[in-house]
């Protein structure tokens, strides 16, 4: 199997399934990553490592929610028509 574009879209389409499927009551706030964990910071002060992964995990979900579900059904579609 050869490393083309198409593997790399997918793996990070993968990746991003992933972070939109974590619940912030189940599985992040058990390894301390939860909004009310971490602290946020007005313009320009600076913040913990944490806090900005949470904030990205965040961003991610809230923005990418549905661009993700066309990008899923696009790539199922061409999945079963192309193999």
């Amino acid at each position: 199997m050869t490393f083309t574009l198409w593997n790399l879209f997918e793996a990070s389409l993968l990746c991003l399934n992933a972070v939109c499927i974590l619940h912030e009551e189940r599985f992040l706030r058990k390894i301390g990553w939860s909004a009310k964990s971490t602290d946020v910071h007005g313009f320009g002060e600076t913040t913990s490592t944490k806090a900005q992964l949470y904030n990205l995990f965040h961003s991610i979900r809230t923005v990418a929610r549905f661009p993700l579900i066309l990008l899923n059904v696009l790539t199922i579609l061409f999945k079963l028509i192309l193999g």
